[in-house]
């Protein structure tokens, strides 16, 4: 028999760069100045962040009688954007923590930023429910389970509640998983960098690291633990995300089909706006040979298997009103193709079904312009997605008599707009101050790093 090469499929950085060559292109981004684009770009996102804040700080001095939310339409454009904005971040812990339980090689040159893209996400997305109390500084308090002067507890009975829980265990997990594969790059960082404050810096946040044996079997241990506690976490959060729906009586919301049409939505998304950022990343700082066209190539399969996912979902929603027989329920769906939101309804089936079918063709798996068109108009339709359930079902309640249009406002718009500030903003940040790709799991899978049989 004849012997069997491995190294075509364990080969997930081009070429055979020297372990130093990855120190120092890897951390070539926060040795150097910003130059022109990055400031242009930093100046693009602060400009959204601050139509963000004026649009947040006229909601918490006037009220949020300046959104489009009416009767019957309480739900609206915060709600919306929490459940878009969560979803984004589910993208990273898959990528980085399930990935890593199955041994995919492949994650290694996009798991960092899609950690660091989980905790901006969630940041982003946690605004939203506190903005919509209302009063934060009054209500938002109550969210938390603690004993007060008013004996008023919450009602755990509540999925809102239960979202207070799943997210913020979600951020901390996520959090920590994120800080923990950041421990040998700053060691690593520590040791190259000549500035006495980035020294100091590095050694604090290092834990006094030194590459032993011991400290790579504990932090290998630890890893695979926190991974195996974030995974499930991915499908957890989300499921309870959509449980805020699906736990009501509203026609269109009740369905136990919910929970894995979310989580694969999210996961959806969530890939989608990995996809995108990598694409300038790698061009910019130029990782083409670290984040390959393979890598973006299997996102771009992925997309695809959890589009037909979601299609699927849109498909079942329809037989099951229509086999439930309940005419309330068939009424939602045919109102959601056919009725005054049919334009959302469209846009959404159109982006999140249609336009991925595109990744059949391997040319345009493999097309840097195609792949990025489609993962927007991805997010485009995942958007959609979340305003066509919020939306159709509340406008068109079983009380006909309250059944109202909802128009969004400038004030709705700007904290949209905010919200991608903010999440770019972070992003931005993030690639000047933190290496957005793992130097000791990159270094761990070049040819040669690997013992093979027949080495001395």
């Amino acid at each position: 028999m004849g012997s069997i090469d491995y190294t075509q499929e364990l080969s997930v950085v081009e070429g055979k760069p020297a372990l130093r060559e990855l120190d120092e292109l890897i951390s070539k981004p926060l040795d150097s100045k910003p130059d022109i684009k990055f400031y242009i770009a930093l100046a693009v996102t602060l400009t959204m962040l601050t139509i963000g804040a004026i649009g947040l700080t006229a909601s918490l001095y006037y009220g949020t009688g300046l959104w489009g939310n009416n009767n019957p339409v309480g739900w609206g454009f915060p709600i919306v954007n929490f459940v878009f904005w969560i979803g984004i971040g589910h993208a990273g812990t898959l990528i980085s923590a399930i990935l890593f339980l199955f041994r995919q090689k492949w994650r290694t040159g996009i798991a960092r930023f899609a950690e660091g893209m989980t905790i901006f996400a969630v940041i982003t997305a946690m605004i939203f429910p506190i903005i919509h109390t209302g009063r934060p500084w009054l209500a938002a308090i109550y969210l938390l389970p603690y004993p007060n002067q008013h004996s008023l507890w919450v009602n755990f009975t509540s999925p809102l509640l239960w979202d207070v829980f799943a997210v913020s265990t979600y951020f901390t997990v996520s959090f920590v998983f994120w800080y923990i594969g950041l421990i040998p790059d700053f060691a690593t960082l520590r040791d190259r960098t000549s500035n006495k404050i980035k020294k100091i810096i590095y050694s604090v946040t290092s834990l006094g690291w030194r590459h032993s044996n011991r400290h790579w079997q504990n932090y290998e241990l630890t890893y695979l633990i926190l991974a195996g506690f974030a995974t499930p976490l991915v499908l957890s959060v989300h499921t309870i995300v959509s449980f805020d729906f699906a736990v009501a009586i509203l026609p269109g919301w009740h369905t136990t089909i919910f929970p894995p049409y979310f989580v694969a939505g999210a996961v959806f998304s969530g890939f989608a706006m990995v996809q995108n950022v990598l694409i300038f990343i790698r061009k910019i700082f130029n990782y083409e040979h670290i984040i390959t066209m393979d890598t973006l190539e299997r996102m771009n399969k992925i997309i695809l298997l959890t589009g037909m996912l979601v299609g699927y979902a849109y498909s079942m929603e329809f037989f099951i009103a229509w086999y439930s027989g309940v005419q309330p329920e068939v009424f939602a769906f045919m109102n959601r193709a056919f009725g005054d939101y049919f334009w959302a309804y469209w846009i959404m089936f159109s982006c999140n079904v249609f336009i991925p079918q595109l990744f059949w063709f391997k040319k345009v798996r493999r097309s840097i312009p195609f792949m990025f068109v489609i993962a927007v108009l991805v997010n485009v339709g995942m958007w959609f997605e979340r305003f066509v359930i919020t939306v159709t079902s509340l406008s068109r309640d079983y009380l006909p008599s309250s059944w109202a249009y909802f128009k969004p406002t400038l004030t709705d718009a700007s904290l949209l707009i905010g919200s991608f500030g903010l999440f770019f903003t972070l992003v931005l940040l993030f690639t000047k101050s933190l290496p957005v790709i793992s130097i000791a799991e990159v270094k761990a899978v070049v040819d040669g790093s690997q013992p093979k049989h027949g080495d001395h």
